[in-house]
């Protein structure tokens, strides 16, 4: 009787063995399989979140201060006494009412005059409330004022003594010449 239950007793430990054996391996296959998909699921929100935060990083940097400068803003027509009706950076022809420049990093830009303090094509910014609630954007493509001051590029003489007239004004410059 002994030799019996030893033997049922030897292979009942073997079975149990057997069967922990076989519970062990299912569970980590379903846990294998859970962090597989976990992982992947993972890596395709951290490479969108990683998309997402590069783009935000970049409009920053685009619209971070290179350096700031004060002076008089005041503005001109294509027309004035002394203006061409050209541009003196691109010699594009702005006779026909043109204030704006479509530039491939800013967009829609306001044109302004500067000393050659600011190369042509530079980039500012600056807050005139009188003009816009927005921050005004502007490009450097004329020349024609001294020092520091701006002069921004409008519809008319008439108009430019009645909106824009002549104001102390700080400004930031995003883009020295075309590359920032």
């Amino acid at each position: 009787m002994n030799k019996i239950f030893a033997k049922l007793f030897k292979t009942t430990k073997i079975l149990l063995l057997f069967l922990g054996i076989l519970v062990i391996q299912k569970v980590n296959i379903i846990n294998n399989h859970d962090k597989l998909t976990n992982e992947n699921l993972n890596k395709t929100l951290d490479l969108t979140a990683m998309a997402v935060k590069l783009e935000e990083i970049q409009y920053a940097d685009k619209f971070y201060p290179l350096d700031t400068f004060t002076g008089d803003l005041t503005g001109y027509g294509a027309h004035c006494p002394l203006c061409s009706g050209y541009l003196g950076c691109t010699g594009e022809y702005v006779g026909d009412g043109t204030t704006t420049y479509d530039d491939a990093d800013y967009g829609n830009v306001r044109i302004v005059a500067s000393s050659k303090n600011l190369p042509c094509g530079s980039i500012i910014t600056f807050d005139a409330k009188y003009l816009s609630n927005d921050p005004v954007v502007a490009i450097v493509l004329d020349r024609g004022v001294l020092g520091n001051d701006i002069d921004l590029l409008v519809e008319s003489e008439n108009y430019a003594l009645k909106n824009v007239g002549r104001h102390k004004l700080t400004y930031d410059v995003l883009r020295f010449g075309w590359k920032r």
